[in-house]
């Protein structure tokens, strides 16, 4: 059974940093493109950042220079840091997994920026 598992939301006034991990079980970790995706209340969901199975990364506008994507294949993590937080940041953040035609979705994880 296929199992993403995000962490590390909360709470953090603008200017702040995050780091969100994702951890993947049942499946070859290795193998999948990763992304992290957030939704907002009144938005449509953004493709935040993404990186490849060899390590090519992509990124949103909104969030070049303040976000990173990276990964541990040993770990079958995803991480995603966040740095200069803005106000507008706030959304559910959700990772996702992509092996050709298969897609996989954690539950998400809560970022508010608020002072």
């Amino acid at each position: 059974q296929v199992q993403l598992v995000e962490s590390g939301g909360g709470l953090v006034q603008p200017g702040g940093s995050l780091r969100l991990s994702c951890v993947a079980s049942g499946l070859t970790f290795s193998s999948y493109a990763m992304s992290w995706y957030r939704l907002a209340p009144g938005n449509e969901r953004e493709l935040v950042a993404s990186i490849t199975s060899t390590g090519g990364t992509n990124y949103a506008d909104s969030v070049k220079g303040r976000f990173t994507i990276s990964r541990d294949n040993a770990k079958n993590t995803v991480y995603l840091q966040m740095n200069s937080l803005k106000p507008e940041d706030t959304a559910v953040y959700s990772c996702s997994g992509r092996l050709r035609w298969a897609v996989y979705w954690g539950q998400g994880t809560q970022v508010t920026v608020s002072s």
